[in-house]
């Protein structure tokens, strides 16, 4: 089964100097039918302006996965971890029994917003000692791992819950790419749009919820940048 959620259909949460577009029910925007998706509990698409963010505040029992489309997104965080994020970089925190962080935008060369996406999952244990990763993405062709709990997948770095991993496609016209062979994929075109077997044509911040095994390609239509969730 899949279920293709458009862009213009997710709710937003503006700030100041920031805008939030939620997958799943986050925030005011309580949705109980849509808290989730196996055990990925946000993915939200943000735009902050230079010098905005989200200042300190908490976390615990969560992996939160931030991966930067444009721009520089400044973290820091309570257990003493600071630095700049940019494209090509994921970026993990895994609050565990409890951490806090604050995310701002930097100043950048195009003088623009910078846009990044977070991620949110249940990880297996609670109550885990707080843990940090930041690491560049393998480069290649093809869909490269970038965060993995899947046994015998090696990424850029891992992840506290079995069964799940996250993949970058870069991806040309005509580029296609055989999608993980899994019990649940989430599918997030990042830029550009691509076509998903058996769903279509995904434009920029559509998504598409693949529920049962098999594999799938998935090709680009205009280059695009997806992000895909291997799921349990």
């Amino acid at each position: 089964m899949i279920d293709v959620r458009r862009a213009g259909d997710r709710p937003t949460t503006p700030g100041d100097g920031t805008t939030t577009r939620h997958s799943f029910s986050f925030g005011s925007h309580y949705d109980p039918a849509n808290v989730g998706f196996s055990v990925l509990v946000a993915h939200n698409d943000d735009r902050v302006e230079p010098g905005r963010g989200y200042d300190t505040h908490p976390h615990a029992d969560l992996e939160i996965v931030t991966w930067v489309l444009e721009g520089a997104l400044l973290h820091t965080d309570s257990r003493g971890h600071t630095g700049e994020l940019a494209p090509g970089v994921v970026q993990r925190l895994g609050a565990g029994s409890g951490v806090l962080h604050s995310e701002h935008a930097s100043r950048h060369a195009s003088g623009g917003a910078t846009r990044f996406v977070q991620m949110w999952l249940r990880p297996d244990e609670p109550g885990a000692e707080p843990s940090f990763d930041r690491a560049p993405a393998p480069t290649g062709p093809g869909l490269v791992p970038l965060l993995s709990g899947v046994r015998g997948l090696d990424a850029a770095a891992g992840l506290a819950v079995a069964g799940a991993a996250l993949h970058v496609a870069r991806l040309a016209a005509g580029d296609a790419v055989a999608l993980p062979d899994a019990a649940r994929l989430h599918v997030f075109v990042a830029t550009g749009s691509a076509a998903l077997e058996g769903a279509g044509t995904l434009g920029e911040g559509d998504a598409a919820r693949v529920s049962g095994a098999g594999s799938r390609r998935l090709t680009g239509l205009a280059d695009a940048e997806v992000l895909v969730w291997q799921l349990p």
